[in-house]
């Protein structure tokens, strides 16, 4: 008959097995090489274009995401009270969420900043405290007094001590909103037809320092991929050990703009964590057996 010490080797191997098998490459696997996602377009779901707009229109409309590129922070605009900021004035110490709207706009800007607003009222994070906002106009008409109003409206729903001072209204001159919507890819055009503009829905976020790391579609972000944006994109200021694993663990996609899971990543966590159950549990075996053995010698049972 098989002894303990040598039935507990046999089963920890094969545990060994099973978890070299999930630590091993991903080409093992067949997964996909590091060549990286395409840039792509994309327009925005949800209520996004207006139904008459022309098709030639439409060509000239999209959100082409330009990760990694620095923002324009040199650029002047005007805050809500009118003053003269520096688009840079807004960086430096946290992630930004950056939205490009129109504040008069009849209904997408509206649904884009509802949307931020749903999504960011379950985060333990706050607007002024772990990241700021910066909604910015890009119809060179709006004025200052339009900007203020539109604040009020959305500081007062999301309701946190401080929001004032994290979320900016802010609107600018023809070249410098020009400047900042082609350096993140946000392509537009006016409608004389329908005397509105034509645009896509999408949020980005941007490092302390100015660049772009995530961008979000649609009119409906999810809480925790803006959690862990906002996180990845701080410069390690920001999140905890378990925030690391989440993040080591699911990665950003930008062609989908979201976060999904990182199968072989996760697939050699939960390798290591079979190897350190399976190390636990040896250690626990072997003592209970030697210290039942020396039981049994001090009993004189055993030679």
């Amino acid at each position: 008959m098989t002894s303990k010490p040598y039935r507990y080797a046999a089963v920890a191997a094969g545990f060994i097995a099973v978890a070299v098998l999930f630590t091993m490459p991903g080409e093992a696997y067949g997964q996909e090489g590091d060549s990286g996602p395409a840039v792509m377009k994309d327009i925005g779901t949800g209520p996004g274009l207006d139904a008459s707009a022309t098709p030639e229109i439409l060509k000239h409309v999209g959100i082409e995401q330009r990760i990694g590129v620095s923002l324009p922070l040199d650029l002047e605009f005007n805050d809500e009270t009118g003053t003269p900021v520096s688009l840079g004035s807004y960086f430096g110490d946290k992630p930004v969420i950056l939205t490009l709207v129109y504040y008069d706009c009849p209904m997408l800007c509206t649904e884009v900043l509802n949307g931020l607003n749903r999504s960011l009222a379950p985060l333990n994070y706050s607007i002024g405290e772990e990241f700021e906002v910066v909604t910015v106009s890009f119809d060179p008409r709006e004025s200052p007094t339009l900007a203020s109003q539109k604040k009020a409206v959305y500081t007062q729903r999301y309701g946190r001590p401080g929001t004032g001072e994290g979320w900016h209204f802010l609107t600018g001159e023809a070249a410098a909103i020009d400047a900042l919507t082609e350096s993140v890819g946000f392509n537009y055009v006016y409608d004389e037809t329908e005397g509105q503009f034509v645009h896509g829905s999408a949020i980005m976020i941007i490092s302390p320092k100015g660049t772009v790391s995530h961008y979000f579609f649609g009119i409906e972000y999810p809480s925790e991929d803006i959690r862990l944006a906002i996180i990845e994109s701080s410069e390690e200021k920001l999140g905890n050990v378990f925030d690391q694993i989440m993040l080591y663990c699911f990665n950003y996609d930008p062609e989908q703009g979201r976060y999904g899971v990182a199968i072989m990543n996760a697939m050699r966590l939960a390798g290591l964590v079979t190897l350190l159950a399976m190390g636990s549990f040896m250690v626990v075996m072997f003592k209970r057996d030697r210290r039942r053995r020396r039981e049994r010698i001090e009993r004189g049972e055993d030679a």
